[in-house]
Parts: C-alpha cells; structure tokens; sequence
C-alpha cells in the first residue's frame, strides 16, 4: 500500500487482467456482495448523429445508434465496470427486449441477477433517447411490474447498497440493508410535490452519504449556494456530496468536520445520460477501497468525465483500461495542466499505464447480432 499525505491509499490487484479495486481491503468474512441496489430496467435505444432536434412532420435520418440496458442498469454496469461484485434485484419482461438486457448485464457486463426475475406476460420499459446540440430529448414508456415482484425485503448481506430515495415514500429494504451493516449511498429524483422537505425522506437516517446535484441540494436546504448547501445536508446525513456539473463536486463529512472540492475535467460532451450514475459509482467504490474524501470526488468525477465522452448510459460507463489509459495521457502529454496531472497522481500510483487490464468488450450496437 501506498501513502499520500499521510494518509494510506488501498493499492489495486491484477488477476487474469481484471482489477480488484477492493484487494487491499477484502477479507474471508466478508460479503459474496460488493454493492446492491434495486429498480426498473428499460431497454434504451440511443439515436446519435441528429444535427438538431426533430422537425414537426418530417423524418429525421440519423447517423448512428446504439442500444443498451438502462435506467438502473446505468448505474449496476457502472458499478460491476469498476470491478465491484454488483448485485442486481429488478424484473425483466419475457419479451425480447427482456432477453436482451438480461444477456448483456449477467454475461456481458458480470451483473449478479440472482435476485432478479422474469415477469410473464410483462413488456419490458423502453427509452428513446435523441441526442443533438449537446443536448438529449427522450421519449419512455413502460408499466409498472406486478407487486408481487417487489424487491425482496431482506436484501443479501452486502458491503454498500446504491438506493433512490423517493419524497414521501420508504424503502423497506433500505433499513433492513443498514441494519445488517451496508453503507447506503442514496441520490434522490425531482421532487414533483414541490415541497422540497427533507423531513419527507425517511430513508435519508438510514443513509452514510446523499449524493444530490446542486439544484437538488440548494432546493431541500433553502440555501443559495451548492457548497452551504452541502454543509447543511451534513447536518442531517454524515457525508453529503453535491455535483456541481461541469464545475465538478463538492463534499461536506459531518462526522469529520472536513470539506473537499475537486473541479471537473474538461472533456468534448457528446452525451451526459447516466453521468450522474457513473460519478456514484465511482464514489461508491473509492468509499469502500477508503480513499481520502478528495480523491473519492476525483475519482468520480473523473470515471462521470470519461463517460460523458461517449453516447448511451450503461454503454458508456468507463473501465478501468479506459481510466488507466487516460492516466498514462495526462501524464505523458507536457502540455498537460500541471494541477490536473498533481490531482490525479494517486491514480497513476494505483495503476501502471493500462499494463495488464483488458480493454472493454462494450455492448453490441443494436438488438440481434449474436455475441461473439
């Protein structure tokens, strides 16, 4: 292991070209599971290549497509990318488009769907996503699964669960992880109510951090800034984390007293579906590997930069050989920012230039090829 700062830094493990980001901090009582979470999956179809948004009446050609499984998907390929032990408990439609995100999460992506079921009779969630001038516009459509294929209550014995808290809803399972000793990492969705009120998140107690963006904070805190926002929430929650969008993240740990912000990388944006679950992810797996909290926001905000590069959401979720090769670019390149290279040196200590881990077999393009 290695020191930064004064502060030991887990090192990472090769095996048979896959990394094991946890190696350093594994032992034999520990989970079969690295992180749990549970929701809706939709097939997600990405139309790319629209020079604007479509025309009222005419047809609109565009120049690529790609599909993948998505909604919380996003967030388990994003989990599983980074070499966590991801489990999966969702219902999947008997149809096609079931078949199809059920084959590329267990067998292309190493999802653990043990917990997961096939719901007879049930289509399965479809999103079509346009992305044009920077900007996506999707179109959705779905029913709910049947109750009785609700997630189990007692979620399996797990390192970290991943959950969206609803406003004037809980969870039970979100307790029932906690009480078994998971840490809960929570983001939250647009409040339709309007409230804004903390108090009507039961679940947040149960919670070690909130991950909210900056509208979100600001809106449920009452404050003006994303950074008081974020101090606030720490009153309330152990650790908050506020994305900040391109401007990056910032943290606040109540338990610590301790704040970090890290600013964010400047990439070309083809696409930020599922950026916001990829920079959870890496959060999440930097917290369990006990990373210093700024190198935890460095490293999501980062894995969150590098997907943003790419079209779709669970189809561009970073491996570890796309990070480690942007490591070994910002490091090799001179005219690159000196603070960014200084920022991220943890990262080339951790890893050694992309030597050893395969590169990422991503989703085939379109529903239908057989895998090869």
């Amino acid at each position: 292991m290695e020191s930064r700062m004064g502060r030991t830094v887990p090192a990472v493990r090769h095996t048979g070209g896959m990394l094991d980001p946890l190696a350093a901090v594994r032992t034999p009582q520990d989970p079969a599971c690295d992180v749990y979470l549970t929701g809706t999956v939709f097939l997600d179809i990405i139309f790319t290549g629209l020079d604007s948004a479509p025309v009222r009446g005419t047809e609109s050609w565009a120049r690529g497509m790609g599909s993948s499984p998505g909604g919380v998907a996003n967030m388990a390929t994003a989990l599983a990318r980074l070499g966590l032990r991801t489990w999966l408990s969702a219902a999947f439609g008997d149809d096609v488009y079931g078949a199809y995100c059920w084959e590329e999460l267990s067998q292309g992506e190493g999802v653990d769907l043990s917990l997961a079921r096939t719901v007879p009779g049930w289509h399965s969630p479809v999103t079509v996503s346009m992305a044009y001038e920077g900007e996506r516009t999707m179109v959705s459509h779905g029913h709910e699964a049947p109750p009785r294929q609700a997630p189990p209550a007692d979620p399996p014995p797990t390192r970290a669960a991943v959950a969206s808290l609803t406003p004037g809803l809980g969870q039970e399972w979100i307790p029932r992880a906690a009480g078994r000793g998971a840490r809960v990492f929570a983001g939250v969705g647009w409040d339709g109510t309007g409230r804004w009120d903390l108090a009507a998140l039961p679940d947040l107690r149960y919670c070690e951090a909130f991950l909210p963006n900056a509208e979100e904070a600001v809106r449920y805190t009452r404050t003006t800034c994303p950074r008081a926002a974020a101090r606030a929430l720490a009153e309330h929650v152990p650790l908050a984390v506020v994305t900040l969008g391109p401007e990056g993240a910032y943290a606040a740990d109540g338990r610590m007293g301790e704040t970090a912000e890290v600013p964010g990388i400047a990439v070309e944006a083809l696409d930020t579906t599922g950026a916001g679950d990829v920079f959870v992810a890496g959060f999440v797996m930097a917290s369990l590997a006990e990373w210093p909290l700024a190198d935890r926001l460095a490293f999501a905000g980062l894995a969150a930069a590098l997907s943003v590069r790419h079209f779709g959401g669970s189809l561009s979720a970073p491996s570890w050989a796309e990070i480690a090769a942007w490591c070994h670019r910002v490091h090799a390149c001179p005219a690159t920012d000196s603070g960014t290279a200084c920022r991220y040196a943890f990262l080339r200590r951790l890893l050694t230039d992309g030597e050893g881990v395969v590169p990422l077999r991503r989703a085939v393009p379109t529903i239908g090829f057989p895998r090869r």
